[in-house]
């Protein structure tokens, strides 16, 4: 049975001492986010994950999800006593604005949190995960009564929202959307059709589930320009706000999926369902990405969060697996073999997945921070610079944070070989629950042409020209420092390569569009490698400080400087390939007919 232990004193390092939220103290939500207040946080949202959910992952997964004859859904044994205590423990509440009862405390602790729930049981964190993009769909486009309505509850976690894009006939190309919304006489609209994929959609954990749903007015132009969005609860409310009548809206079936089988993805039919406009009509889409473009964050931390869980179990087991010899003669004599980790490709598959998971980690607490400030810095200009930084790095944390968190499940199932794939033994879970994460929330490939095809040239590239500034201004300090000198021109070495292929998709893509579709995989991996580059930077600049201030836990700082080293002399080569591969450009993809693709 797998085991999982958040890793607290990870995050706690980079919260308090690479980030140090303490210098934002004077900004608002700051001040209660104290190192000590921070530490405890940390620790029993660590404990919660650890001894509540991760108990529950594989007994809910292989229990699944139950579809009752009325409609309703079963979770699996265990998960609505769990999500009982995580209501009252307040979790959902810690980033979610307090005029509606949340906590109002940083999203860079919030996504701390959400790490640690999502590798404890990715299945149950995905039920009130979606809910906080909705409460923020709401707080943006929502009128103050559909606010004051629905918000205290979803904030509370008394009820949980969702996300309702998908129809069988379009996924992407939401512009595809054919549920209809019919005006009625009293100003709500009767919402007709069925949606797909729908993460928990239906359930048994709260009495309410307020839906979030695409849909075209009568009149709407073709498109994605006719899109609206409209609120529709499970239960209409009655005269004292309670759940009432029930709202013509029933999951229809529950997909057969490859994973998160604890977390229902439901079909969703609605049948002339009583829903309200949220926002203007026909400005559906514009709401709906202030949703999106959370949940894409959330997904990012859900493949580092299914990483972290497969590297603890890797580790685990690779100090405790007796197979063959140290290549340089026997390490335990007395033993008849030694373990897994005097193997340098064991060692290999065993680093590269700490590099990404602690530079991953990072990463998205630092885009946690940016969420923060691109609301509340002191200046607009500082809103902005965050606001942009943000934008740009929410599809390479959504696609390269799930193609790497997938890699390193399926490279900890490596280290267990043969055993890893034995259903009882745990890794195989973690597999199958990480695949999802790399398709969903816009599939990896859109993520990739979001990037290039929308994120690098708005506001004239001012986003990636910060991120290169960015970059080769710490390279330089670090460089002033022989112990982190090399790992610098390493990774300044791989921002030159990005300048070099931002530079050639300048040239190439605009005069041919195949050639930014065609490299905009790699250049997402490319950023990635920039992205995670200066967050190594970052983190071995601090333990070299705490190391020269004496500090008492040595080993802990020692370890990030090996780390950083790795990720430096492992993963930044990879940078001048990419580009290589960028530069091939689309002809030989593009060139094969059709019909050439079918085999016979």
């Amino acid at each position: 049975m797998p085991s999982f232990v958040a890793p607290t004193r990870d995050a706690r390092f980079v919260i308090n001492e690479v980030l140090r939220i303490d210098d934002y103290a004077e900004l608002p939500g700051f001040a209660g986010a104290s190192a000590d207040i921070v530490d405890a946080v940390i620790e029993e949202a660590g404990k919660f994950a650890s001894e509540v959910l991760a108990p529950l992952n594989a007994s809910g997964d292989q229990e699944g999800c139950t579809r009752q004859q009325d409609g309703s859904v079963a979770t699996p044994a265990g998960f609505k006593e769990a999500h009982g205590q995580f209501r009252e423990s307040g979790w959902g509440t810690l980033s979610a604005p307090e005029e509606f009862g949340g906590q109002g405390m940083p999203h860079v602790l919030g996504f701390a949190v959400e790490e640690f729930m999502s590798a404890a049981n990715m299945a149950f964190a995905m039920y009130p995960g979606l809910t906080g993009g909705a409460v923020n769909a709401l707080l943006a486009k929502g009128s103050t009564d559909q606010q004051q309505t629905y918000l205290p509850k979803m904030v509370a976690n008394e009820w949980l929202g969702t996300m309702n894009l998908t129809e069988p006939q379009c996924g992407t190309d939401l512009g595809l959307i054919r549920t209809k919304a019919e005006p009625q006489a009293d100003g709500s609209f009767a919402i007709t059709g069925t949606k797909i994929f729908i993460s928990a959609g239906e359930h048994d954990l709260t009495d309410n589930i307020i839906h979030l749903v695409l849909a075209r007015t009568p009149d709407a132009p073709e498109g994605t320009k006719g899109i609206s969005l409209f609120v529709v609860p499970k239960f209409l409310l009655d005269a004292d706000g309670n759940p009432g009548e029930r709202n013509a809206v029933m999951c229809g079936a529950i997909e057969h999926k490859m994973g998160i089988h604890a977390n229902a993805t439901c079909v969703m039919n609605y049948d002339g369902a009583t829903g309200w406009l949220v926002g203007e009509e026909n400005k559906g889409l514009a709401a709906m990405f202030i949703m999106m473009n959370a949940a894409r964050l959330g997904v990012g931390i859900q493949g580092l969060a299914q990483a972290e869980a497969a590297y603890q179990n890797g580790v685990s087991y690779a100090q405790e697996r007796r197979q063959g010899r140290a290549l340089t003669g026997p390490e335990d004599p007395n033993e008849k073999a030694d373990t897994l980790m005097v193997h340098p490709d064991v060692r290999r598959m065993l680093m590269d997945s700490r590099a990404f998971t602690e530079g991953m980690r990072a990463l998205a607490l630092w885009a946690g921070l940016l969420v923060d400030l691109s609301h509340k810095a002191a200046t607009e200009e500082d809103r902005t610079a965050a606001d942009d930084l943000l934008g740009l790095l929410t599809p390479v944390i959504k696609g390269y944070g799930t193609d790497l968190g997938y890699k390193v499940a399926t490279d900890m199932q490596q280290v267990w070989g043969g055993h890893g794939y034995i259903v009882e033994n745990g890794m195989e879970q973690f597999v199958r629950d990480a695949r999802i994460a790399m398709i969903y929330e816009g599939a990896n490939g859109v993520q990739a042409m979001d990037l290039v095809g929308r994120k690098l040239a708005m506001n004239g590239g001012r986003a990636i020209q910060a991120l290169f500034a960015e970059v080769g201004k710490e390279c330089a300090a670090a460089k002033a420092d022989e112990r982190l000198a090399d790992l610098a021109g390493r990774v300044e070495k791989a921002n030159g390569e990005l300048q070099a292929a931002t530079m050639w998709l300048m040239q190439n893509g605009l005069s041919n569009p195949n050639n930014a579709g065609a490299g905009a995989y790699d250049y997402m991996h490319l950023t990635g490698i920039v992205a995670l580059g200066l967050m190594w930077l970052r983190m071995a600049g601090t333990a070299v400080a705490a190391l020269d201030g004496g500090s008492s836990d040595k080993a802990f700082y020692e370890a990030k400087l090996v780390t950083a080293r790795h990720f430096g002399e492992r993963f930044t080569p990879e940078a001048g390939a990419l580009r290589r591969r960028m530069e091939a450009g689309c002809e030989a993809i593009m060139a094969l007919p059709d019909e050439a693709f079918v085999r016979g």
